[in-house]
């Protein structure tokens, strides 16, 4: 009981403790990015604590070389939304590394340059890399837009982005981790035993050893919340479509009954609210 009390208040995840680390940080930077900064590379992780970005706050700002980089997990169908989320974010963090007074100086202020990462790991089928931009929301469309930003997903299951896996032994080893959660799930069993089960083949196998040994017993109590909190809102969704279906079927049975009563269609419209931009 007391386990699952502990859960609730997790606002942190697997992957956010792995690559709080800043050498791991560092090496999975240069592994997606293709660069090749050294170790002594000064890293300035300056991830908004009070900002539920996806499900729940697993996401890692950083400033590096001059630039701002936010890094995502994201594990369940990637949001379309993505680029919109990542503005109103990335506003939020231009709000903390610069002081008001700043905006009214006449002298230009720089700020650091940004970059959108996104490392998806869901069950769903996603190409190895795509990108997606904020402009694909825009309604006016046109050739140059005044607006842009674009996020650049790459697919991190196992077997996928080969070379960026090769160049990050520890996003390797994360992404081993995951697999054997989901193939212990897949066996049958539940949902804490798939997990035990991984963390020990992991270490079996010298994958992320040095990180279990320090963290075995966080490790396994995030990943109960993260694929609980999946779950819930999977659950929470169908339940939405469910009533909506459900809202929709009576009101279709509400207007076929007017109908046959001898309403007529345009005072049908008019009681149902679907008299401009609507239809039956």
């Amino acid at each position: 009981m007391e386990k699952t009390k502990t859960n609730r208040n997790y606002k942190n995840s697997v992957f956010t403790l792995l690559f709080s680390e800043k050498e791991k940080l560092l090496e999975l930077y240069n592994a997606v990015s293709g660069q090749n900064y050294p170790e002594s590379t000064e890293i300035e992780i300056i991830t908004l604590s009070d900002v539920l970005f996806m499900e729940q706050l697993n996401d890692i700002a950083f400033v590096l070389d001059d630039k701002l980089v936010v890094l995502i997990e994201h594990q369940s169908t990637v949001n379309e939304n993505m680029p919109l989320r990542m503005l109103q974010y990335m506003a939020r963090e231009y709000q903390k590394i610069t002081d008001k007074r700043d905006l009214y100086k006449k002298q230009l202020v720089k700020i650091p340059t940004p970059e959108f990462i996104v490392l998806y790991n869901g069950k769903e089928e996603f190409p190895d890399f795509k990108e997606l931009k904020l402009s694909d929301a825009f309604k006016c469309k046109r050739e140059n837009y005044l607006l842009e930003l674009t996020v650049q997903v790459y697919n991190i299951n196992k077997g996928r982005n080969a070379g960026i896996a090769e160049r990050s032994p520890a996003l390797n080893g994360y992404s081993e981790l995951v697999a054997e959660v989901n193939k212990n799930s897949n066996t049958g069993m539940n949902r804490e035993e798939a997990i035990k089960a991984a963390i020990k083949a992991c270490m079996s196998k010298n994958i992320l050893l040095y990180f279990f040994e320090k963290h075995s017993y966080e490790v396994e109590n995030m990943l109960l919340t993260g694929w609980n909190l999946k779950d819930a809102l999977e659950v929470e969704r169908e339940e939405a479509k469910a009533e909506a279906l459900k809202e929709s079927e009576a009101k279709l049975q509400n207007v076929f009954s007017l109908l046959e009563s001898g309403v007529s269609l345009a005072e049908v419209k008019q009681r149902f609210g679907l008299l401009k931009n609507n239809s039956l």
